[in-house]
């Protein structure tokens, strides 16, 4: 083999690996868009993210709400602001759903964690459940914005199956948070009775 031959040799192994790995790349790419937007779970009509705080930061009085579409339910509202947590006696307590990186499905027990607050939203017709998503700043915002939304839906869609009616749910837009000396607070969704 000429000197030239071997240049045109290398010249088409370099081409053909470059294909390998633009193909990789995009592979990857759209595996990772996937596992953000949940599978196709969520489709939103907007992708903004908005911050905020914990359940109770604001008050419910008129807050903003923007329509998301989701793939197998009806059309969801959002709220900037998260509605008030309702205390006291006769209210069910706050649960917390903590999610692995990248991913949106709700853990097996959590038709069992959700009980007591199925039960009460079942028994007082003026109950209101609040749902919020939150994630961290690390990555893409938009990204872990749709992830946040995913697995606000997925608990949504859970709280729907058990009988609570769609109306009753208050879905708030996920917001931004820091998680502190647990990373997995930042990967949260928060269910809760809202005044």
């Amino acid at each position: 083999m000429d000197d030239d031959q071997q240049n045109e040799h290398s010249a088409i192994l370099a081409w053909i690996l470059g294909i390998a790995v633009t193909i990789a790349v995009a592979v990857s790419l759209i595996v990772g868009i996937m596992a953000a937007v949940g599978s196709g779970t969520a489709s939103p009509t907007r992708a903004a993210p908005s911050a905020g705080g914990a359940p109770g930061a604001g008050s419910a009085a008129t807050p903003a709400a923007t329509a998301l579409a989701t793939a197998g339910s009806a059309t969801v509202t959002e709220v900037d602001v998260a509605p008030t947590l309702a205390v006291g006696t006769g209210y069910p307590g706050l649960v917390k759903f903590h999610f692995d990186t990248a991913r949106h499905d709700l853990p097996p027990d959590a038709a069992a964690q959700l009980a007591a607050i199925v039960d009460w939203a079942r028994a007082d017709p003026t109950a209101r459940i609040g749902v919020s998503g939150f994630h961290d700043k690390h990555g893409d915002a938009a990204a872990n914005a749709l992830l946040a939304r995913s697995r606000a839906v997925a608990t949504r869609d859970a709280l729907l199956a058990a009988g609570v009616p769609a109306e009753r749910i208050v879905m708030v837009k996920p917001r931004e948070t820091t998680g502190g000396a647990d990373d997995r607070e930042a990967r949260r969704v928060d269910v809760y009775p809202a005044q």
